[in-house]
């Protein structure tokens, strides 16, 4: 058999060795971008999270009226039970939950009514904003791919949640995006238990700084009539 020079060998070997390493990157990480896996990693985040707040823009569409109405405003968020989203558009609607109370007050589509619900309670309102995704999302939430997205400039993956069977949730299914980079949610989408659909993009995010109290305290307006569903 003729033998090949070396240089020739040493050029098939690298050649070799070259495609291999081709080969190998262009397989997906498929466990370290799973859906489980970015899901726990938001969740960890989460974790040390304490207070966030930022700005967001709004769209909730609803089957039965066939209506689309888009809002934007602020929120601020003081875990566990401390929320005030204020909306810009439209003025005045607003909820927010003092530690003890959530109150929900919401005259472009209910004028002249306050609802008064307990803070604690899950599933009442969004209390936490993002967090409602991340409560022991493996035990709670079957996870699937949901591709990925640039938003804002930063690439994220998206994951599916289903709630498994058995488990209270405030929607039947949601689709959150995670950073890549930091790992928190930038945006999400949600189906509510009553067909509506919600989709929501944080278009700016401040982790752990301090919040003024005045935030979290709901003045009634004067003459509103206050549904209180703390009772009974």
């Amino acid at each position: 058999m003729t033998s090949l020079p070396r240089n020739t060998l040493r050029s098939i070997r690298l050649g070799s060795l070259l495609a291999l390493t081709l080969s190998l990157g262009a397989v997906p990480s498929s466990r370290a971008q799973s859906p489980d896996a970015i899901i726990e990693r938001a969740a960890s985040v989460w974790s040390d999270v304490r207070t966030i707040q930022g700005t967001f823009e709004q769209t909730v569409a609803n089957p039965l009226t066939g209506g689309t109405a888009a809002s934007h405003g602020t929120y601020a968020q003081q875990r566990p039970n401390h929320l005030a989203i204020r909306f810009s558009s439209p003025a005045s609607d607003a909820v927010v939950a003092d530690g003890t109370n959530l109150w929900i007050y919401l005259p472009s589509s209910a004028p002249g009514q306050v609802v008064k619900r307990r803070a604690t309670e899950r599933g009442s309102a969004p209390i936490d904003l993002t967090g409602q995704f991340l409560d022991s999302p493996r035990t709670r939430y079957d996870a699937s791919d949901a591709g990925t997205r640039t938003i804002d400039g930063h690439a994220a993956h998206g994951v599916t949640l289903a709630p498994k069977a058995g488990i209270s949730a405030p929607f039947t299914r949601a689709t959150v995006w995670v950073d890549d980079d930091d790992s928190l949610i930038r945006a999400f989408e949600e189906t509510e238990p009553n067909g509506v659909t919600r989709s929501v993009h944080l278009t700016s995010v401040k982790l752990n700084a301090p919040i003024d109290r005045a935030t979290f305290r709901f003045a009634i307006p004067k003459g509103a009539r206050i549904v209180d569903q703390t009772k009974g």
